[in-house]
């Protein structure tokens, strides 16, 4: 009687252990909705961006008859961010006006393992240091893959960046 209990008792938590376990479609599931997830955040930003540039209006400055006429150039800089606070450039050459950057990290080290990868990739990365505070964290290193004096050249070279750091963005240092 007490083997047909050991037995009986085995079979059950066989069947308890193995119906519990999480299966591999599970993971493949979740895995899937966040890449639809991830896509759709992507198609809507793209969707934005392409709106706006259909958005833009160029000024017109109407002709009068004297000679001398001056007109107001303004640059948009909806799509760039400013860091608000001081910048110090940690390593590498010196920044331009606009920049692209590809990572922001708390500890330098990461910082700078990053820019090698960049420098071996054949950008002309380099690491700055911000006093700006985040999420309660002061003094961010912020990777930056290559800088421009004009946008359209940094507009570039975030695109051509984005396939590899998604969330690359523009840098508008006054």
């Amino acid at each position: 009687m007490k083997k047909n209990f050991v037995i009986a008792l085995g079979l059950c938590s066989v069947v308890l252990f193995t119906g519990c376990k999480s299966r591999e479609s599970a993971y493949r599931q979740a895995w899937e909705q966040a890449m639809a997830q991830d896509k759709t955040q992507q198609n809507e930003q793209q969707v934005t961006t392409e709106e706006t540039a259909a958005n833009e209006v160029t000024p017109v400055t109407p002709t009068t008859p004297t000679n001398t006429t001056t007109t107001t150039i303004t640059t948009d800089h909806s799509d760039v961010r400013e860091i608000n606070g001081n910048m110090s450039v940690v390593s590498g050459n010196p920044l331009k006006t606009y920049s692209v950057v590809v990572g922001s990290f708390v500890t330098q080290a990461n910082a700078e393992g990053l820019r090698n990868r960049l420098q071996q990739d054949g950008y002309d990365a380099r690491v700055i240091k911000t006093d700006e505070q985040i999420k309660g964290v002061t003094g961010w290193f912020r990777v930056i893959a290559s800088s421009y004096d004009d946008k359209a050249s940094a507009v570039q070279s975030r695109k051509s960046l984005s396939g590899k750091y998604a969330g690359a963005w523009l840098l508008y240092r006054k």
